[in-house]
């Protein structure tokens, strides 16, 4: 059988197509950290309570988690980059509408259209294995998967650097420059692909997997605030999971379906996928807590940084995910993805772990954050391989859809049990409340036993094994 990737219109430069994508993943990337530094200021500057600004920070995180499995899908039917070109629109829309939003209503329909932008990276990534020659993929998916860590990492400083002498709006103006110029850049650099697997859109699909990931995911965000034990959050959270027990069991019975449940279940996309929420929750744990203890005043047993210093004592960490990129491509194509899952794992793990036990200083936060970006960087780099290795041709859209999904329900579990840890252990420091020192060991161990998981989960992972008459889309040996 033809490899079906003979018959794309190649590109004539493939590194063109790489750092374009690279730039549309950095991109929306940076759509996630864009409003943190104003989070606190936003119930003034919008004349709004603080329950209802806080939706334009949640709605990002749904938007995105709903639309990377559904544009991974329809990717694969209509063509990955017609799908990237639809969520870099969508992108820009939102900018825009979030530039000119006067009150919190537009705001949050705008981060919403903004979040929808995170598509962009699973789908990237399954264009670089329609497109490049075997020898290349491992250093691009590393590269493009490494924009998830720089696209936050660079944006915490630039947008308080704006913010500190600009007005907020400009953030918005700034995010809908750089997706109109991923728009144009794509439209001219990304070829068409022909590999499309065709068939018909499965809608009652999309909506059942979005009604019941809003309903778990929105408890598991909203949860310390509304209270765990709440008729809101139990409802939510008991009614996302009915959804979707349901809709597992019609995806099962349904042809040409969102989610192909029995590529799923195989054991080395069932492990790699739960790997990614371990490997989700280890980054995002540390996103939370070193930001908080660098900000903090020295009373209250932080660091007393400025926002635009702790800012750029954590911006290195993304630069390192990124330095790691070809390094990850070497080793991936001499020994394959799973020890790199393992390894980065493994690194993330003894840096909480020395943070449990040092007492820490500006300068050993710099080095951590840097040492938690190499470990990110390698593993970041080995999942969406080991997905691809283990899915036929016609499904890679769609599992690497999945796969970052699996990765934002670990970040949204992290966000809550950090949060909730944090502010139980919180003591008396003058007029205000602030982290003990237990909550911050506390927090750090959650994050080293989440990456000790995922190390466990990826040893475990098996090779892929061939299935009679179908075509995989990376073969074994081929990254």
């Amino acid at each position: 059988m033809s490899d079906p990737r003979r018959r794309l219109s190649r590109p004539r430069r493939d590194g063109a197509v790489v750092a374009v994508l690279a730039f549309a993943g950095l991109t929306a990337s940076f759509m996630q950290t864009i409003v943190i530094p104003i989070q606190g200021e936003l119930p003034a500057l919008l004349d709004a309570p603080a329950e209802d600004t806080a939706w334009v920070i949640t709605v990002t995180l749904l938007s995105a988690a709903i639309a990377t499995p559904i544009s991974g899908k329809l990717g694969d039917m209509y063509g990955k980059r017609r799908i990237a070109l639809c969520m870099l629109a969508l992108l820009v829309a939102g900018s825009v509408v979030a530039a000119l939003s006067p009150s919190v209503v537009p705001l949050i329909v705008g981060r919403a259209l903004q979040g929808m932008g995170a598509g962009v990276i699973p789908l990237g990534i399954s264009i670089l294995r329609d497109v490049l020659h075997r020898d290349r993929l491992g250093s691009a998916i590393a590269l493009v998967s490494a924009t998830l860590g720089v696209g936050g990492a660079l944006g915490l400083p630039v947008s308080a650097l704006i913010t500190e002498r600009y007005d907020w709006h400009l953030l918005f103006w700034i995010a809908g420059a750089l997706g109109a110029t991923c728009f144009a850049l794509v439209l001219w650099i990304v070829p068409v692909s022909t590999l499309r697997s065709g068939g018909r859109f499965d809608w009652p699909g999309a909506a059942g997997l979005a009604v019941g990931l809003v309903g778990v995911l929105l408890a598991i965000s909203r949860g310390n605030e509304w209270g765990w034990s709440s008729p809101g959050t139990l409802t939510l959270l008991l009614g996302g999971v009915v959804v979707l027990l349901g809709w597992g069991w019609m995806q099962l019975r349904t042809p040409n379906a969102l989610v192909d449940l029995r590529v799923s279940a195989r054991a080395p996309v069932l492990l790699t996928n739960l790997a990614s929420v371990g490997m989700g929750f280890a980054l995002f744990a540390s996103n939370i807590v070193y930001p908080q203890l660098l900000e903090l005043p020295p009373a209250a047993g932080g660091l007393g940084l400025p926002l635009l210093p702790a800012s750029l004592v954590l911006m290195p960490a993304g630069l390192a995910m990124l330095a790691m990129s070809p390094l990850a491509g070497r080793i991936e194509r001499t020994a394959g993805p799973k020890p790199l899952l393992v390894a980065g794992s493994v690194i993330i793990a003894l840096t909480y772990l020395v943070s449990v036990f040092l007492e820490l200083e500006v300068w050993h936060v710099l080095v951590i954050n840097i040492v938690i970006g190499i470990g990110i960087g390698l593993g970041y780099a080995a999942m969406p391989a080991l997905i691809m290795r283990a899915v036929p041709a016609s499904e890679t859209g769609a599992a690497n859809g999945l796969n970052a999904l699996m990765r934002s329900l670990g970040t949204t579990t992290a966000a809550a049990a950090v949060a909730a840890t944090l502010s139980s252990s919180a003591v008396q420091v003058g007029d205000a409340l602030a982290p003990s020192d237990e909550g911050y060991r506390a927090a750090f161990l959650f994050g080293l036993v989440a990456a000790a998981l995922c190390a466990i989960l990826a040893a475990l992972i098996p090779k892929p094994r061939p299935v009679p008459g179908e075509h995989p889309a990376v073969p074994e040996g081929r990254i």
